[in-house]
């Protein structure tokens, strides 16, 4: 889900030029909190540019992609084609507002990554995820989200504030949300923030692990 289209390759890639510019910040914040081995879910896949970096970054790590959109699933895969990666698995429907979306999926995970999911989707879609890490994720395995959040209810930086009034223009049920909200939200379903990192243009990367 995005505010705006992305740039089409010739074939069903997509592309977003603010993931090739974030994707090296990200894979630096989420290493050492990876697990060697196992599968990590990715919610909200997009176009697929992070997926392929991650796989292509950790190739001892099986990388389970998904988004409700089928032209970014076409997308995803094409991208996965394209990488001739062999550790990207065909990419999933799902909705974290759906009530039943973990069923299609093989428990423990060992990590979800949400990338620039939580200010483009309603508030169900933060509550939706974080009862779904609960159930899905190992004991210590991380939740790792990204992207820009409110800290004490107030924006970090200005271009912020014009971004949630954008958001909100496009979808009143969008906007950048409080961190202390989400992590509420991910207390009550059994996560636990263990660390915080500013990223570039004013983003945070998040980190919860499953207690």
């Amino acid at each position: 889900m995005q505010p705006w289209p992305p740039r089409a390759a010739p074939d069903a890639r997509q592309y977003a030029p603010a993931a090739e510019r974030n994707t090296g910040p990200i894979l630096a914040v989420l290493g050492p909190h990876l697990a060697p081995a196992g599968t990590v879910l990715e919610v909200g896949s997009g176009t697929g540019q992070h997926v392929i970096a991650l796989a292509a970054a950790y190739p001892g790590l099986s990388w389970q992609p998904s988004d409700p959109d089928p032209a970014a699933r076409a997308s995803i895969a094409a991208w996965t084609a394209a990488a001739h990666l062999t550790n990207v698995l065909a990419p999933l429907d799902l909705d974290v507002t759906s009530v039943d979306w973990t069923r299609a999926l093989e428990r423990p995970l060992q990590g979800i990554v949400c990338i620039n999911l939580l200010h483009i989707a309603p508030w169900a879609a933060c509550a939706g995820l974080m009862a779904g890490a609960g159930r899905l994720l190992g004991r210590g395995a991380p939740l790792c989200l990204y992207g820009p959040f409110k800290e004490g209810g107030r924006h970090t930086a200005p271009s912020n504030a014009r971004f949630d009034r954008y958001l909100r223009l496009c979808d009143p049920a969008w906007g950048v949300r409080d961190l202390e909200a989400v992590v509420g939200c991910a207390a009550d379903c059994g996560l636990d923030l263990v660390g915080q990192e500013p990223m570039p243009a004013n983003n945070l990367s998040v980190i919860l692990r499953r207690r």
